[in-house]
């Protein structure tokens, strides 16, 4: 099975005609190189490899190097030379531009911070995840959710291949990858702590009760928490609160970002253990999440929550409008009293209750039913301007 991601190409062909560099960033293994590859056949780009050490051996002089290129330079694995982003800056502000570079990067909760500093007003960001619904098709939906969107678990020959690939693929990013950060935290409690945080997905963030349960200090967790989501394995979903007259939560809402990783951190290997799960309704709702998420604006997502039990699975701002979600694992959704309270309090310009059904239907004028399959052409839209 061939997936062309071209969405992904197209915003990393975007970004690099309007800015001298692009960063493509994402977890490791989720099809970055794969990308960058594909564009260097097609542009003929200059490849290094800054984990390779005969391309590595080639940049024993960069400026030399990368000041001679012309057209494109991809340079893959940024993050294990950021003292290569001065010179980037430099390069970056020559007049002609002679050359733009694609930047790949992964694990690395600093990469953004210090590219952003160094390379302000001259770097555009695309993040990469998973697949999504819209490039494998809905007939691969319920695989995608149970497997994931890692390239090597949506693909394996079967559940129980892609299951032992996620369990490597923990198994390394903790064993390996995040020691090569540079930090030191032993691999069996940083395990603990992403299983911990397996458990309470789609929950709000509760650092005292995740501490205590690991017997470390809430400054603690609340570091482990943000170097997952630095290396986009976790997502931290922040909440929304204004001056509605009602208490409103203020901790954001936490998921593991890949369900098949999430999955595999739970112990679900397959769609009849994953039926049979307390886990299984906030598993949706966080696979819908990361769907909308990958074609809308990260900035401009939230979610709602009050004290007194009102709720909303993700409230999104576009052209001044707001949108609300609602993500029901059932087979016929209806209409809540959540989500009466949402679209007054709210003032939302319509709710979508997302399922995994193939049928539309409305709930109500501003209430509507869709399959989890339209979710890039509902968001194509409101990204059009609604």
């Amino acid at each position: 099975m061939i997936i062309d991601r071209v969405e992904l190409r197209n915003r990393v062909e975007l970004g690099l005609s309007r800015s001298p560099v692009v960063a493509l960033l994402g977890p490791r293994q989720c099809g970055k190189t794969t990308l960058a590859r594909l564009i260097q056949e097609q542009t003929g780009a200059a490849y290094f490899d800054l984990e390779n050490a005969q391309d590595l051996a080639k940049l024993q002089a960069p400026q030399l190097v990368l000041s001679s290129q012309t057209g494109m330079v991809i340079l893959d694995e940024i993050q294990q030379r950021p003292d290569l982003m001065p010179l980037l800056r430099v390069l970056a502000d020559r007049s002609p531009l002679p050359c733009r570079f694609l930047l790949l990067g992964s694990a690395a909760p600093d990469l953004v911070r210090q590219s952003s500093e160094t390379l302000a007003g001259r770097i555009e960001f695309v993040e990469i995840g998973g697949f999504s619904v819209a490039e494998t098709g809905p007939a691969a939906q319920s695989t995608l959710w149970l497997r994931g969107g890692f390239p090597d678990s949506f693909l394996a020959e079967n559940d129980v291949n892609s299951f032992a690939w996620r369990e490597n693929f923990i198994s390394t990013f903790l064993e390996r990858d995040i020691p090569r950060l540079g930090i030191q935290i032993p691999s069996l409690m940083l395990r603990r702590f992403w299983t911990m945080v397996a458990h309470y997905h789609g929950q709000t963030w509760n650092g005292s009760e995740i501490s205590a349960s690991l017997g470390v200090a809430h400054t603690t967790t609340r570091r482990y928490l943000d170097l997952l989501t630095g290396a986009y394995v976790l997502r931290q979903l922040p909440p929304w609160f204004e001056n509605l007259g009602k208490r409103t939560v203020k901790s954001p809402k936490i998921y593991v970002r890949d369900t098949g990783l999430l999955h595999a951190l739970l112990g679900l290997s397959s769609h009849r253990d994953l039926q049979g799960h307390p886990k299984v309704g906030a598993s949706w709702e966080g696979f819908v999440v990361e769907q909308f998420l990958s074609f809308l604006p990260e900035r401009n997502a939230f979610f709602w929550g009050t004290h007194a039990g009102a709720e909303l699975d993700l409230l999104v701002m576009m052209h001044g409008k707001r949108y609300g979600f609602e993500c029901k694992y059932a087979d016929a959704p209806g209409t809540t009293k959540s989500m009466r309270v949402a679209l007054a309090d709210l003032a939302l310009t319509h709710l979508w209750v997302v399922y995994p059904g193939t049928a539309r239907y409305d709930l109500d004028k501003k209430i509507t039913v869709i399959p989890a399959s339209e979710i890039a052409m509902l968001a194509d839209k409101l990204k059009a301007g609604g």
